[in-house]
């Protein structure tokens, strides 16, 4: 069956169509077809054989395009056909009965005719305007809700999908998304895989999807671990946790600090993501450069889509990073991370920038996405006057806006923020919605805090998950 995230290889060199190919499989890419119109077919045997290989290997679904010939001649496990590709028919007293067969399609009495003739998949697009194909035909979302609705076997939804868009094709009733560009031309196809794999969660029931965090314990239960993990499970996720440091804190500050050996941290996530897994990591307080490194490096390894929260500085105005660290952050952090969710001084401190205005912050969060970071979420809340937060995602810039609350309930809005923008991201919800609802969360666990102590209260985190909640149903 055809489903989950689909790659269609790119031109290049050999070395360039499998190094795109190993690593969108990394990502999340299930299926992968072959498409090429330039190599001899002598050529396209040799490289779509070592494909197959591959995908064999990672358990993937190998195709080729428009080519039944090829597809024999390689051991793929079915063919892509185009409308003027001969026919269903042919394919596959060519192929047997046990081979994938899909069509290519544009209508709905297309999609029809090519069901009763046997395949047992249809792609349906252009549905956005694309660059890859020039005979593409732009049929938008409308006609793949169309086609959806008059067939009973899988579709594949083609043509310019990306990031920011995937999710909408997936809600018109793709089961799949065929992607070239938006994984090929990216700097890193896995993290661009894995961005795209993550949308197809939103089809996950509540509790399935899992998301770790890396963080400290705070033993008043107000942030870190423990103000990540409450977050996590009231806004429906699986929560995981590996603690880099004990605190002894309260509202009033940390009054004492016991980290753990960083091969211990690592010990502990590792043998939660080689049995559970997770969907998307979060971190929290690293601690010192050591920390810091080992966690980047097991980032890489795992290919996990991070949210880094770099943690520097308690409410009370304990150090929870060691200075030392904050280069470790740049040259080794950074350039893992997908999203960065720093507020103004953690910014000054990575930029050495003054941040006092908007165009400051907009300015700061660039200078931190040069850095490496996919996204930056430069927060807001240490500005006077307004709250305004800034989401650099991709190169667009978007403004969440909030009024500000006149308390000193906010310990843990930081943590509490970026595990609510992981666990979002987790169940599918493409980034720019994800962070919108986050700050409807942390706005509202704000507002909805209940005094506690006698310095810096918890918010409310009940109060953030039901307005987060009662969103979702209204819309």
């Amino acid at each position: 069956m055809i489903q989950g995230l689909y790659l269609i290889t790119p031109q290049g060199s050999d070395e360039q169509v499998l190094n795109v190919v190993r690593a969108g499989l990394r990502g999340g890419v299930q299926v992968v077809q072959f498409r090429d119109k330039q190599r001899s077919f002598e050529m396209q045997v040799n490289l779509a054989r070592q494909l197959a290989q591959i995908c064999k290997e990672a358990g993937g679904t190998f195709l080729i395009n428009d080519n039944p010939q090829l597809a024999v001649a390689s051991f793929a496990d079915g063919v892509h056909l185009g409308q003027g590709d001969g026919t269903v028919h042919d394919a596959r007293r060519l192929l047997g009965p046990d081979k994938l067969i899909g069509v290519s399609t544009r209508t709905v009495d297309q999609a029809l005719k090519a069901e009763m003739a046997g395949t047992d998949y249809i792609g349906i697009g252009s549905i956005f305007p694309t660059t890859t194909k020039n005979d593409a035909e732009l049929v938008g979302l409308e006609m793949l809700r169309k086609v959806r609705r008059a067939v009973k076997i899988p579709v594949v939804a083609i043509g310019g999908i990306n990031w920011t868009n995937g999710a909408d094709a997936l809600e018109a009733g793709a089961d799949s998304l065929a992607v070239v560009s938006a994984i090929a031309d990216d700097p890193n196809p896995a993290l661009a895989a894995r961005e795209l794999y993550l949308l197809f969660n939103s089809k996950k029931p509540s509790g399935e999807t899992r998301v770790m965090t890396i963080a400290g314990s705070d033993s008043g239960g107000g942030a870190g671990i423990q103000a990540d993990l409450k977050t996590i499970v009231l806004l429906g996720s699986y929560g995981t946790s590996a603690i880099t440091v004990l605190t002894a804190q309260n509202t009033l500050g940390v009054h004492g600090l016991s980290p753990a050996s960083t091969n211990f941290i690592i010990k502990q996530a590792e043998t939660v993501l080689n049995d559970i897994g997770a969907d998307t990591l979060k971190t929290g307080m690293l601690y010192n450069a050591e920390i810091v490194s080992a966690v980047a490096g097991l980032i890489q390894r795992y290919n996990l889509l991070s949210v880094i929260d770099p943690v520097m500085v308690a409410k009370g105005g304990t150090a929870l990073l060691r200075q030392d660290a904050v280069a470790a952050v740049r040259s080794d952090l950074l350039p893992c991370t997908y999203l960065l969710t720093p507020n103004i001084p953690e910014a000054e401190a990575l930029t050495g920038k003054t941040i006092r205005t908007l165009e400051d912050m907009e300015d700061a969060a660039r200078s931190l996405q040069a850095m490496g970071p996919r996204h930056v979420l430069l927060k807001g809340g240490h500005r006077e006057n307004d709250a305004v937060d800034i989401l650099l995602a991709g190169k667009a810039v978007h403004k969440l806006a909030a009024e500000r609350i006149d308390t000193t309930s906010t310990h843990g809005t930081g943590c509490s923020y970026s595990a609510a923008l992981a666990t979002l991201l987790a169940q599918g919800v493409p980034l720019i919605k994800a962070a919108e609802s986050a700050k409807l969360f942390i706005n509202a666990a704000i507002r909805h805090a209940v005094p506690l102590g006698n310095g810096h209260g918890p918010i409310n985190h009940i109060a953030g998950a039901r307005a987060v909640r009662i969103k979702v149903e209204k819309a």
